[in-house]
């Protein structure tokens, strides 16, 4: 099964059904800013964390306040840098540590797009689950948005083993995104337990409020090592896999502040109740759920996880990921529907771009996201450009076809930034151009760009396409510089 290779369904209607926590089929954010406070569990700093609203298309990206430049780091798992004690991205010197339950918490409630500030390195661990990140976005509200949130069937199965951890991880084909977790640490207390969550509806009461756990004997490592300086006895299960002292028991009441500390009949720490018996398998199919939101694509499909552990988490997102980027539809000819609400209309359109009659060329926006969009143009024989550009033989010039093509692509540009309206694009570089097919009254010209690289230092390089039908009839590479409007 190793070599098992995923297929996207090429049948849009399918791989276009969404599904969120609220059955809605567009992309969604917070009503507004909410703010929580907390400790890291593995730094001890305390921490500021607010998320905000965002674009659609903008993804979940959280930003280092307390940096300079303020930098931005999308969640990914492209830049995932250590699974050590939980998942830490980093990107533009913006490293933050422990994201899992975070990201959670956005796919359980539905939430596409925000943009997560931190005063700090890490996010605050609270209770150790989901539980108050679901909260404080239960507690503002979500945003339906005017973009279709697009969610890919997978038609063959994914399969990631880790031979050196036993951990065996499989994606099979499936009408919704469900979840099967298995996990087994040989160990007398625990045992093997299972758990599954059949629909992401039911993540917020089933899944989100389990914490995290670690067995005696890690606790013991992690604090004579000073790496969990924000431990607290309330954010974890502890559990205890061997006998153990009243001597250490005393030690570990000491540390953290407690009277007194025993072990309970079921071999855990007198620290918490469990909420579920099985909480410890709830716990880990969280983790897969915030972990697998790196993969930066909703799926349709079956998660079959064994053992599993950030480390194979991520791996296993990678691996989704490289196959959806392999064979998604962006790298098809953009499909238009007359009829399809567009995500940005004319109305909108002058609201972002500085451009006006009679040199804006792009009528609506029918796809965005954070690497790609897609823009459409009417083109009419009322066209002023063409009373003097073969009068007799009217012919759309190139050049404003690539203009067409440019302002599609400011758009892209601006949807990466959170105030775009303190923002303009300047296009740099034109490079690679084609004209392969007339452009004539009475055409829909389909515009699309893509991201080549990541956009960096404000310089935005993209790939263009303009279509009539399924044609090809321009292509071109364009650079652009996203500037300040106050730095000019």
């Amino acid at each position: 099964m190793n070599g098992d290779i995923l297929t996207i369904s090429e049948n849009r209607t399918k791989t276009d059904k969404l599904h969120s926590t609220n059955n809605s089929q567009n992309q969604q954010t917070v009503k507004e800013p909410v703010t929580l406070n907390g400790v890291g569990l593995h730094t001890g700093q305390t921490v500021t964390m607010t998320i905000k609203p965002a674009n659609p298309g903008y993804c979940i990206r959280f930003q280092r306040i307390d940096l300079p430049d303020k930098p931005i780091v999308k969640a990914d798992c492209d830049f995932v840098v250590d699974t050590s004690r939980g998942t830490t991205i980093e990107y533009n010197g913006a490293r933050v540590n422990t994201v899992e339950h975070t990201m959670a918490a956005m796919v359980g409630m539905g939430i596409d797009n925000a943009l997560i500030e931190l005063d700090g390195p890490e996010v605050p661990i609270l209770d150790g689950s989901s539980k108050l990140f679901i909260e404080a976005i239960e507690s503002v509200g979500v945003q339906e948005q005017e973009a279709k949130r697009i969610v890919y069937s997978i038609d063959s199965n994914i399969h990631f083993y880790d031979p050196v951890k036993n951990v065996d991880m499989l994606a099979i084909p499936a009408t919704e995104y469900m979840i099967t977790a298995l996990i087994d640490f040989n160990s007398p207390v625990l045992g093997t337990q299972h758990a599954s969550l059949k629909n992401i509806a039911e993540f917020r009461e089933e899944i989100g409020p389990c914490r995290t756990f670690c067995f005696l004997h890690e606790l013991e490592y992690l604090l004579d090592n000073n790496l969990i300086k924000g431990g607290d006895l309330s954010n974890a299960i502890v559990v205890v896999d061997k006998v153990v002292s009243q001597e250490e028991l005393d030690r570990l009441a000491k540390v953290f502040n407690k009277e007194k500390i025993e072990v309970k009949q079921e071999g855990i720490l007198n620290n918490i109740q469990l909420r579920f018996t099985n909480e410890p398998a709830r716990h880990k199919l969280l983790d897969v759920v915030g972990d697998l939101a790196l993969v930066g694509h909703s799926i349709k499909a079956h998660i079959i996880a064994s053992r599993p552990g950030h480390a194979s988490n991520v791996e296993f997102a990678k691996k989704i990921k490289q196959y959806i980027k392999k064979n998604k539809h962006l790298s098809d000819i953009p499909h238009y529907d007359p009829t399809q609400q567009a995500i940005y209309d004319i109305n909108r359109i002058t609201k972002i771009l500085p451009h006006k009659y009679p040199f804006l060329f792009v009528d609506k926006i029918i796809e965005l996201s954070d690497n790609h969009v897609v823009g459409v143009k009417n083109v009419t024989f009322n066209e002023q450009f063409f009373q003097g550009h073969f009068p007799n033989n009217p012919v759309m010039p190139g050049v404003l076809q690539i203009e067409a093509l440019a302002q599609t692509g400011g758009i892209l540009a601006l949807n990466n930034i959170p105030d775009p309206e303190n923002y303009d694009t300047y296009f740099l570089k034109i490079d690679k151009v084609k004209f392969k097919q007339l452009v004539r009254p009475g055409d829909t010209l389909i515009l699309k760009l893509e991201l080549i690289n990541p956009i960096r230092r404000g310089i935005c390089e993209m790939r263009a396409a303009a279509y009539v039908g399924n044609k090809l009839a321009t292509e071109a590479e364009l650079v652009a510089q996203i500037v300040r409007k106050d730095k000019k």
